[in-house]
């Protein structure tokens, strides 16, 4: 397991704590709550992996839950740390997502994965991690695992800002020129992926999906128009985004996916 410096470099350098508190990244955050909250259940024990400077954590603990929380960055952890509040029966380790020895099988009634597999670039090493995310969660637990997805950061990213050089990214091989699928590389951070490749990710693991959601729908590619939104017209559009979320239809066009299945 090579720990990834361009991944550490990112991380030391970017306001992790600050990216879905924006209307239009709050919207990944909401989504992601809201299924959380239909499954979670009162003396639940609740781990995440890869839990960043504890957004979800945090707000989970400081609403009753048990939280054990695994993060690879130090830069993030002193944040994690520094965001606690003494009410909150939670604790932070450092950790890999792909190696959760540390953890029993069978101990979590829900786990979150909503980071790790966005920075893993092999089949094998998502597999290692679901896998990993599986054990440590009880028979009939809950597993959140969430993705970047491909078409939607090309859409936003490339086409509608010119972030990405979609030209640039066919001649360096990091997007096919045939079907414009992602080749994700550590240098380039963010593994893109399709729902056909998470179907076929999951396709060996002996769970059971409950929903596929589009955590945060067309709200990046709108970001601005989102963000200028009063709170009625605010509120209005994730009903409608709460209402839509799991439309086939829309799943490829979402900048981020959860994946939602029970052990």
């Amino acid at each position: 397991m090579n720990t990834n410096q361009y991944l550490i470099n990112h991380y030391n350098n970017y306001d992790e704590d600050s990216r879905l508190v924006v209307k239009h990244g709050s919207v990944e955050f909401l989504t992601t709550m809201k299924y959380i909250e239909k499954y979670i259940k009162s003396d639940d024990h609740v781990l995440e992996i890869g839990a960043g400077t504890g957004r979800y954590s945090h707000a989970l603990a400081r609403e009753g839950y048990d939280v054990d929380a695994v993060e690879l960055v130090e830069h993030n952890i002193e944040i994690f740390k520094q965001n606690t509040q003494p009410n909150e029966n939670i604790t932070i380790t450092q950790g890999n997502a792909m190696d959760l020895s540390a953890f029993p099988d069978n101990e979590y009634d829900i786990t979150l994965l909503l980071g790790p597999l966005y920075h893993l670039y092999t089949k094998e090493d998502k597999q290692q991690a679901l896998g990993e995310a599986i054990r440590v969660t009880k028979p009939g637990g809950i597993v959140f695992a969430a993705y970047v997805i491909s078409d939607g950061c090309l859409l936003d990213e490339g086409f509608n800002r010119g972030n990405i050089n979609v030209s640039q990214y066919i001649e360096q091989g990091l997007i096919d020129s045939q079907t414009f699928a992602a080749k994700s590389e550590p240098k380039a951070l963010f593994e893109l992926v399709r729902k056909e490749s998470i179907d076929n990710l999951m396709s060996v693991f002996p769970v059971t999906r409950l929903h596929y959601v589009a955590a945060d729908g067309c709200a990046l590619f709108i970001r601005e128009s989102v963000d200028a939104m009063d709170n009625g017209t605010f509120d209005l559009y994730l009903q409608y985004h709460f209402a839509t979320c799991e439309r086939e239809g829309l799943l490829g066009i979402t900048s981020h996916a959860i994946d939602i299945f029970r052990k």
